[in-house]
């Protein structure tokens, strides 16, 4: 059967056939609605609660109270009868640590609520609801049958983990060896990035002479991601479309992503979720340090891509005790640094800083790898590494199901100040996450 993921502000409306539809819920709401006899369905995947115009785009499929009703049309328009109709809620929680910012906004519960409310008011049964709590779940809905399942979101079961060998020092640094290295191209725009000075066409230059780079920066020029509305086919190209600043994203971007490639089984819930997860971050880090002003967002983009590095040196030991360390932070809450602690005795943070250090990256780098999850530890550039936190933790809120592990937002509100920024600036900041991102349309097929 084959699977088709429903991202945030999208929904699918069918027909009867064999695929399946399913949306990962973390704060976000997903609604299935189907009329057997017409055998028609589909799956709605909602962001937030209702529009508050802050938006510099607007696409009302992401809030409940706008999608909600168009949604409903569109089974309508296909065949369906509102009198016939059945339901099915879930999402709306309050994922990982929760601080009192997250009670106060409530965001995944006034999704919820209007969601129902809407359906109340459309005389729309709902047979099956799981909302609110603490746990992110897969909606799912099998076009063929039209029914519709709520489960965990995990594809494996948490069974009892059985104590291992943890790692030693010595491990980790054959771990570290083993990696492969990120070009010295990726480097040394790294390094000119940090500066402030570069030479595109030395750059350009060193680019053509790694065919491998070049097909990689092509491809994720060319993939969804980055939203480019014409076809890339060389690396001057490229530079004429989307200018020398974004060049060097991309090469940077694309450098990694062979180091993330071998990320399969261990922190990573589905296929090439790691690499998804750090640009999604980069990007996201880059627009908020854009918006505030408190810090170059070249440099933001490159410390948001790096931030979680450490997981590949530590995916290894993680897969082999999956289930151990799904329970402790899925179903036990607990922080991820923590669970890593006491399973591996290692953090990826820990990890991280020390890969960061063989690949000879700058302090400000290292600095955002090692305290990103505790930003107030920072000493280097403070700043920078509250940017990629609030980034990380975005991406965690809104992209549920592409990592393992949850963030500990705990003091968010004295964090966002660092960087200049109120919680009840918070749907200002949501809107700042480009719809390419939430929708996770970066092209990982290739990724081997």
């Amino acid at each position: 059967m084959i699977k088709h993921i429903i991202y945030p502000g999208n929904y699918i409306v069918s027909e009867q056939k064999e695929l399946v539809l399913e949306a990962c819920l973390g704060s976000c709401v997903g609604v299935t609605i189907c009329d057997k006899e017409a055998k028609v369905g589909g799956l709605i995947h909602l962001l937030l609660p209702e529009w508050t115009g802050c938006s510099k785009t607007y696409k009302p499929e992401l809030y409940a109270k706008t999608g909600l009703p168009i949604f409903i049309h569109a089974l309508c328009k296909a065949g369906a009868d509102k009198s016939r109709m059945e339901a099915c809620v879930a999402g709306g929680a309050l994922v990982g640590p929760v601080s009192q910012v997250d009670l106060d906004l409530d965001i995944g519960g006034r999704t919820a609520e209007i969601a129902r409310e809407i359906l109340s008011n459309e005389s729309i049964a709902v047979r099956q609801s799981e909302s609110g709590g603490f746990f992110g779940y897969r909606l799912s809905l099998d076009l063929k049958s039209l029914n519709s399942s709520i489960n965990l979101s995990a594809d494996r079961p948490a069974e009892i983990y059985k104590e291992s060998k943890k790692p030693t020092p010595g491990d980790i640094d054959r771990s570290i060896r083993t990696i492969r290295p990120i070009p010295q191209i990726a480097l040394k725009i790294i390094r000119m990035i940090n500066a402030g000075n570069y030479n595109m066409n030395e750059v350009a230059d060193e680019i053509k002479k790694d065919q491998i780079i070049t097909a990689a920066v092509i491809r994720l020029c060319n993939s969804s991601y980055f939203g480019l509305k014409e076809k890339i086919d060389s690396i001057n190209r490229a530079l004429l479309l989307i200018g020398e600043k974004h060049l060097f994203q991309m090469i940077v971007s694309a450098s990694l992503e062979n180091s993330f490639s071998d990320v399969r089984q261990g922190y990573s819930l589905c296929k090439g979720g790691l690499f998804q997860h750090s640009v999604g971050t980069a990007v996201i880090s880059e627009e908020l340090a854009r918006f505030t002003g408190i810090v170059q967002p070249g440099i933001a983009y490159t410390a948001g891509l790096l931030h979680d590095i450490g997981k590949v040196v530590l995916d290894q030991y993680i897969s082999s005790a999956y289930t151990f360390f799904y329970r402790r932070t899925q179903i036990d809450m607990v922080e991820l640094g923590e669970a890593e602690k006491e399973t591996l005795g290692f953090t990826h943070t820990e990890a991280g800083s020390l890969l960061g250090e063989s690949w000879s990256l700058n302090e400000r780098l290292i600095d955002t790898i090692s305290y990103h999850h505790h930003p107030e530890h920072a000493s280097v550039d403070p700043e920078l590494v509250h940017v990629v936190y609030l980034a990380d933790l975005l991406m965690s809120k809104f992209q549920a199901g592409q990592e393992l592990g949850f963030l500990n937002n705990g003091n968010i509100s004295s964090r966002l100040q660092k960087i200049g920024l109120i919680p009840s600036q918070f749907s200002t900041i949501v809107d700042l996450i480009p719809q390419r991102i939430l929708e996770g349309s970066i092209d990982l097929h290739d990724m081997r």
